[in-house]
């Protein structure tokens, strides 16, 4: 038998036996959603909701793996690793460490469809923590850097005539010991600092596209002159070609618009459009074309929804947040995105759906993303649902100086030139990334001074590119007389200790109620919270005396409010369910009716 089919054979004999005895790794909690994880078809939802085409293949699965110091290449596999989930975590199989030293390689094959036969092949990675280099058949096809980003990579030329093609991914990850944004994690966890996540984290896939095509959809909604602005960027940018937008309630058209490529698409919806609101999450469905001498070249299915996000001052003076117009209490926890065996990465796409609907349950109308980017299908579910965000940058760095209850007096964090530029192409590569998703109504740049800069600049800069969202410079500070929102943390009651007449004033973040349950816990000896109880009854009398007490300072200033925590993440044991959650950690009833209370505080 020849070397080359002799090592083909025995790669597919290893891969088979590995597949049949792939499991999780480690013995931490898991939750219920991580017996259903299949090797062979690994969330397999398609995962870009807002610019969806027919065809695509999911390269999710049993990859090689090797570790390796950094620079050098790999001789030889260590085994197999299931992708998307981050080699540090349990769902991966594998649950090692890679240190800011080391590199992490993944290896497969692919083969491409015959019926692509013709068009270009997309590769897509939802995100890839931190740096990573990709080859096809030993060609470097791309590098990207950016932890929470999706990016596609045209691998035309790479391919093979026929047959199966070799793909190999890179991945470089410094952690707390790099100058990137990293959101809450450390090599070495401790209190609310968590695992390492290294490498690719999310759903990796490939798409046929014509020689020309869509790549990029932008939308945006204007309620009082009912009307949908569509921008297409398209692979030509030939302006002689036409962009077609189809808008659809359900299966009615009931919009339609045209313009040549690289123009602005004005669509007037109907007079009585429906408002996309927490109450009613209406969602428009749109089709989008791209035609050449009248014959479509792409087209992808999209959504949108008109909403408008704005402030405005109410009759005693204070500053309220406005949702279409109208006064809304925006409330809710404080949303991590944590799991216990899948870490950034939820097992399935029902246990991504469940935290949410378990927030609308709770009473809440708000998310505050915390420190973290999620999948597209999160953001979407959020769509649907009815669920307003608050979307955090994921830094990481514990400086400068912090002040809570006044303006900033002393020196913001000198980062150096390439900590600034990283942050300023991946921030904006964030909002770009989310942009289309209409839940998205409060960005967030800093969080708690943590490697806080040029506050004012960042702000009116976020403004600047989005317009359409408001701005919270630093949510808990430090505190500066710009943007939109002015942020207070104050645990574990609810306390107004700081307020601007100019701008709205929040609470973003309070409580922390902590409650220890054995057999629930990632650390059975080393948990905490912000203040501890011993039963939900316990729990559940403190949340309501918060509550009330939030709901009298609303009168005062309060305009939103963050509650800590969705879940127990890690060490932290204050969530409103458990980490592998599998109990509800206090009276779903009692809590529904003050938060209630709370959401309908400026209803008119």
């Amino acid at each position: 038998m020849k070397k080359s089919i002799l090592i083909a054979v025995l790669t597919a004999s290893m891969a088979t036996s590995a597949f049949a005895q792939w499991k999780p790794a480690g013995d931490k909690i898991k939750t219920k959603w991580a017996e259903q994880v299949n090797p062979e078809n690994v969330l397999p939802e398609y995962p870009r909701p807002v610019m969806e085409r027919g065809e695509w293949k999911n390269l999710n699965g049993l990859w090689n793996y090797a570790i390796t110091e950094k620079g050098a290449v790999p001789s030889a596999y260590e085994g197999q690793i299931l992708v998307p989930f981050a080699v540090e975590s349990s769902l991966s199989g594998v649950g090692k460490k890679v240190s800011p030293d080391e590199e992490l390689w993944y290896q497969r094959n692919f083969t491409v469809p015959a019926t692509w036969k013709g068009k270009k092949v997309m590769l897509n990675f939802g995100a890839v923590d931190w740096k990573a280099d990709i080859w096809v058949n030993d060609i470097k096809v791309g590098q990207h850097t950016g932890g929470f980003t999706p990016f596609s990579l045209d691998i035309t030329a790479a391919l093979a005539a026929k047959g199966d093609n070799k793909l190999v991914v890179k991945v470089w990850d410094p952690t707390d010991r790099g100058p990137q944004p990293r959101g809450k994690q450390v090599n070495r966890p401790e209190g609310i600092w968590y695992t390492a996540v290294t490498g690719i984290w999310q759903t990796v896939w490939m798409e046929p596209v014509a020689e020309r095509h869509i790549t990029n959809v932008r939308t945006s909604s204007d309620i009082d002159r009912k009307k949908l602005t569509v921008d297409v960027a398209t692979s030509t940018g030939c302006p002689s070609e036409v962009i077609e937008v189809k808008v659809f309630d359900g299966k009615q058209l009931v919009a339609t618009g045209k313009g040549l490529n690289g123009q602005t698409i004005d669509i007037q919806m109907p007079a009585d459009a429906k408002l996309w609101s927490p109450a009613s999450p209406a969602l428009y469905s749109m089709q989008i074309a791209l035609l050449n001498n009248g014959k479509v070249t792409d087209k992808v299915d999209s959504y949108t929804a008109m909403r408008k996000y704005s402030t405005r001052r109410d009759k005693n003076g204070i500053v309220r947040l406005q949702l279409n117009n109208e006064d809304v209490f925006q409330f809710g926890p404080l949303d991590q995105g944590w799991w216990p065996d899948g870490l950034y990465t939820a097992p399935t796409d029902e246990a991504l759906v469940y935290d949410i609907q378990k927030t609308k349950d709770f009473g809440f109308n708000m998310i505050r993303k915390h420190v973290k980017v999620e999948p597209a299908r999160w953001y979407t579910h959020c769509d649907k649902l009815g669920i307003i965000v608050w979307q955090d940058m994921p830094n990481g760095d514990r400086e400068p100086e912090w002040q809570m209850y006044n303006y900033f007096t002393g020196n913001e964090l000198n980062r150096s030139e390439e900590s600034e530029q990283i942050y300023r192409k991946e921030w904006k590569e964030i909002m770009d990334y989310l942009y289309n998703y209409p839940c998205i109504g409060v960005w967030v740049p800093f969080n708690e001074r943590w490697g806080q800069f040029k506050t004012e600049d960042i702000a009116a800069w976020t403004k600047k590119y989005d317009p359409s969202r408001l701005v919270n410079p630093a949510s808990g500070g430090n505190h500066f007389p710009c943007g939109d929102i002015l942020d207070l943390h104050h645990y574990p009651n609810p306390s107004l200790d700081f307020y601007d007449a100019g701008r709205v004033t929040v609470l973003g973040e309070y409580g922390g109620i902590g409650l220890a349950l054995n057999e629930h816990l990632w650390e059975p000896n080393h948990n905490w919270g912000y203040v501890k109880f011993n039963s939900p009854e316990e729990v559940t009398k403190q949340y309501v005396e918060y509550g009330n007490e939030l709901y009298r300072l609303i009168q005062r200033g309060f305009s939103a409010a963050v509650y800590t925590q969705t879940t127990d993440v890690e060490m932290e044991v204050n969530g409103l369910m458990t980490y592998d959650r599998k109990v509800i950690k206090v009276n779903e009833a009692q809590v529904k009716a003050i938060n209630t209370k709370i959401c309908n505080s400026l209803n008119k």
